[in-house]
């Protein structure tokens, strides 16, 4: 997808269409929307990516989500906001919705990955 502010809610509902077609879990849909969109967001204002790829995949009792942006990715794990901030608190989203999170290059290090594992909630309801 393009850089572009849209490309949040694109991602995101990419995300909803892909799970819901694959039948997954709302709360783990859920889940994945709002790491999908945490994940988005940091790509666009803290790398210089023209363009964003996100991926879905499930693998076992899985769902990794990967956000596919340019330059080296973070440099540090997530912040410690104050209570006067007004962001900074995406990262500690995903840890706290995920297994585990990480970040890999690609690209020979041109580009950068990051992913989040979440589990296959069982059906709510």
């Amino acid at each position: 997808m393009p850089a572009v502010e849209t490309a949040v809610a694109e991602a995101r509902r990419r995300t909803r269409s892909q799970l819901c077609e694959w039948h997954t879990p709302e709360d783990t849909s859920d889940n994945a929307q709002l790491v999908v969109s945490e994940l988005v967001t940091n790509a666009l204002r803290h790398t210089p990516s023209r363009s964003v790829g996100c991926e879905l995949r499930v693998s076992g009792t899985l769902l990794r989500v990967a956000v596919l942006g340019e330059g080296a990715g973070p440099r540090r794990g997530p912040t410690v906001a104050t209570d006067e901030d007004e962001g900074g608190r995406g990262l500690l989203l995903v840890v706290a919705l995920s297994l585990g999170w990480g970040v890999r290059p690609a690209d020979a290090g041109r580009r950068h990955v990051v992913w989040a594992d979440l589990p296959l909630l069982p059906r709510s309801g």
